[in-house]
């Protein structure tokens, strides 16, 4: 049967499918609109399957927060390239999830993909963007902060670097301050005994270790080694650091100055920790030309 330019336009506006995918559903379901759609789900969640193995570095970092300040959400969700990520209907998904983890306060991954999202799950809005822009797309990562005593406030860095801190006392201002500094200076926890004993332990081989090597005696190498991991564990603690706004103040300072607390704090970067695939693009050409 003939299809009309009406019907192609009806589907390309419900599904956000190209022209020719469109007229193509159309053409196999017999200008049945509602089995098109089937169909083009069917295969577009075949396309997203295949495309799951493929290294999702990009992306951004949403941040939602409540009105009243209370709550907080920061979710990472990645895809292939810094063109897509730009794109409007990938920060429009990325956005509506990390809404959804605020409102929702999901327990993992699983239980976030579940949720619904404007009549479909977290899941299906993802596997059928995937299908429409080409690209595995991956909702990474979320964390998600709720006070009663405090604040959560929050510093975005473009899209690729989001920070999210609990604060009790102080002000907003200090707040998006102390976010500023946790994106810049990337701290691992917020004072001392936060720190793992592990990484002190381990710290504190490799610089005794370097110590010995002096020949200097051992109660000199204690000493040398204990003010090196001082000097460590100040460079790792929020409070510890130097604040980048006024480096002749630490943040412990600035903060116990303002009669405020970290409770804590929380700091993701796109694609940290993903291994990136080298691509060559001479050698991918070359692969295709002897493969026709």
């Amino acid at each position: 049967m003939a299809i009309s330019a009406a019907l192609v336009k009806e589907l390309r506006d419900r599904t956000g499918s190209g022209m020719m995918e469109c007229k193509n559903a159309l053409t196999e379901t017999n200008g049945d609109i509602e089995a098109a759609i089937e169909l083009m789900r069917k295969r577009g969640l075949a396309k997203a399957d295949k495309k799951a193995g493929r290294t999702a570095a990009e992306g951004l970092i949403v941040v939602a927060l409540s009105d009243d300040g209370r709550q907080g959400a920061m979710v990472e969700v990645n895809c292939e390239t810094d063109f897509v990520a730009g794109g409007d209907d990938f920060r429009d998904f990325a956005q509506a999830v990390g809404q959804k983890v605020l409102e929702a306060d999901p327990a993992d991954l699983d239980a976030l993909n579940a949720l619904d999202l404007g009549g479909k799950s977290v899941n299906d809005t993802r596997l059928e963007l995937v299908a429409k822009i080409g690209e595995n797309i991956q909702v990474r990562r979320f964390t998600r902060f709720q006070t009663d005593a405090g604040r959560i406030t929050s510093y975005l860095h473009g899209a690729r670097i989001g920070v999210m801190v609990e604060l009790e006392g102080g002000s907003d201002e200090l707040g998006k301050d102390i976010a500023m500094h946790v994106a810049a200076s990337r701290p691992i926890c917020v004072e001392e005994k936060d720190v793992p004993a592990e990484v002190v332990e381990k710290e504190r081989e490799i610089l005794i270790a370097q110590a010995e090597e002096s020949g200097k005696p051992r109660e000199i190498v204690e000493k040398m080694v204990q003010g090196r991991i001082s000097k460590f564990l100040a460079e790792m603690t929020l409070v510890g650091q130097p604040f980048v706004k006024d480096p002749d103040q630490t943040v412990g300072k600035l903060l116990k100055g303002a009669g405020a607390k970290v409770t804590r704090f929380a700091r993701f970067e796109v694609g940290e920790g993903i291994e990136k695939k080298q691509e060559n693009f001479a050698d991918e050409v070359m692969a295709q030309v002897r493969g026709s």
